[in-house]
């Protein structure tokens, strides 16, 4: 069995990805008033700021600022995908393994993480997290996905409102 690393950085800055385990399914925004939730009541309970943030049918990518004395994004993670699961109808197929483990087939079981080095690395990051919508094909510009922190930055005058959806931003090339 691999022995997965995380990094250990208190108060660190994570990028995140998280995937469901059957890509086809749209579960992220069918329920994501449930998602929003659980993540709320998840930062009640741990606190950690969400810099920036993204959700698609599959997946989501995220930025996460954890508190100076913490540094465990892990369990803030296991809350999160254990609480959306409970909250979402038994629908799922199921392998052998998960019923014996009394796992539900929603999530990948692991997560990726990054940590960031710079502000540009954040930036950067950023970048990629809201430009995502247009590079799976759910939009022509950012400004047009509803589940995203863009528009937070819009009003913060990070961005320009349009940004994204230009020929200047899309020649740039993507992860």
């Amino acid at each position: 069995m691999p022995n997965y690393i995380r990094a250990f950085i208190p108060g660190g800055t994570f990028f995140f990805t998280v995937t469901l385990l059957e890509r086809r399914r749209r579960l992220l925004v069918d329920h994501v008033d449930l998602l929003r939730k659980v993540f709320d009541d998840a930062r009640r309970r741990r606190p950690f700021s969400i810099d920036a943030i993204v959700i698609l049918p599959d997946h989501l990518h995220c930025i996460w600022t954890l508190p100076e004395e913490d540094a465990d994004f892990s369990v803030r993670w296991h809350d999160i995908k254990s609480r959306f699961s409970a909250g979402i109808p038994k629908d799922e197929l199921l392998s052998q393994r998960r019923l014996s483990k009394g796992e539900r087939g929603i999530w990948q079981r692991r997560f990726w993480e990054h940590a960031i080095r710079d502000e540009q690395d954040l930036e950067q990051h950023i970048d990629y997290i809201h430009y995502n919508p247009v590079k799976h094909g759910h939009v022509l510009s950012p400004a047009e996905w509803p589940h995203s922190s863009f528009q937070r930055f819009v009003r913060a005058g990070i961005y320009a409102p349009d940004w994204g959806g230009t020929d200047e931003v899309r020649a740039i090339e993507r992860e």
